[in-house]
């Protein structure tokens, strides 16, 4: 099955759940494509063990049996619940529902969760999806249901976490969820010290919400605070440095085969090319093994340098590469 029309079937999916009931002209003007295509699809939709029900007649059309709620691919229900109950932007993007005046996200929103339909922003402040990798067989952790009623309802939380070989207790304001890769995490306020942390929900061992509500900061932006996170630990475990000269084809794809924040930081640091058109730079890398497997991707393109022992790697890989080529 093609991503276009893997991307079309969930939308009809959501469609069918925002409204009782949709004929196949309706359906067909949303999606933009023939009503004899609804036809098919709904077909393939029954067929995957989806409960779509054609009614006949003048006045007919397709519904959804029951209170079915999709299962997305890679996504268990309640991961797939916490993600379209939110209405994140993020996630329907990564669908294909990327226009923001579309009618059809505005009422899948609305059908999900009826208190949503003046929140968009507020559920972007909870929920957010950092979207690669997220298409994962990942189990949703066993207590992301209690976080993510918690998040949304601004209710102060007691937990019980794993930190490497002991168990930590803490009083926590939930501000938001994040998936990532398929890893939930929780972005929250430690009550006691009033610093912001993140949280692998999967390392929870439980979790405890009273009535008591906190006050949110409205200065907290949630996409914002977890790209800095995320930042400040991808620059974190960059521990090591290789000094490479590369192409102008080499600086090109450098971007592609390492880490993004240590390229900005290296080629912003890079002097003039040489007379050959080379540049020299000085790639902060998390080891020489990591380096070794990220530089490799770029064959010819790039040149060690530095230190002494990767370079003789690549220079052996390089006469090895060769002999076989002969």
């Amino acid at each position: 099955m093609g991503a276009m029309r893997a991307a079309r079937l969930i939308k009809m999916v959501l469609l069918l759940q925002a409204r009782p009931s949709m004929t196949a002209a309706e359906l067909a003007a949303e999606l933009e494509v023939s009503e004899r295509t609804i036809t098919r699809d709904a077909q393939a939709l029954s067929e995957a063990g989806v409960p779509v029900y054609a009614d006949r007649g003048r006045t007919g059309g397709y519904r959804l049996i029951g209170g079915y709620r999709t299962r997305l691919t890679g996504l268990g229900r309640s991961e797939a619940e916490a993600l379209f109950l939110s209405g994140v932007p993020g996630a329907l993007r990564e669908m294909g529902l990327d226009d923001a005046a579309s009618a059809a996200r505005l009422k899948v929103s609305a059908a999900l969760m009826p208190s949503l339909r003046d929140a968009s922003q507020n559920a972007a402040q909870r929920f957010h999806l950092d979207a690669p990798g997220w298409f994962q067989e990942t189990p949703a952790p066993e207590l992301l249901p209690a976080v993510a009623d918690a998040v949304w309802d601004d209710r102060l939380i007691d937990v019980r976490y794993r930190r490497q070989d002991a168990e930590v207790e803490r009083e926590l304001e939930p501000y938001g969820l994040v998936l990532k890769a398929g890893v939930w995490y929780l972005c929250a306020r430690v009550t006691d010290s009033g610093t912001y942390r993140v949280y692998r929900i999967d390392r929870f061992t439980a979790v405890a919400a009273g009535e008591q509500r906190f006050v949110r900061d409205e200065e907290f932006d949630l996409p914002g605070f977890w790209d800095e996170r995320a930042a400040q630990f991808a620059r974190a475990i960059l521990r090591a440095e290789v000094v490479v000269r590369l192409t102008e084809a080499g600086v090109r794809r450098l971007p592609h085969a390492t880490d993004a924040v240590a390229t900005r930081e290296a080629l912003e640091a890079a002097g003039e090319p040489d007379a050959t058109g080379r540049v020299t730079i000085t790639l902060p890398v998390e080891n020489e093994d990591v380096a070794y497997t990220q530089l490799m991707a770029l064959g010819p393109e790039a040149e060690v340098l530095e230190p002494a022992a990767l370079r003789e790697r690549f220079a052996d890989a390089a006469a090895r590469a060769a002999a076989l080529y002969r």
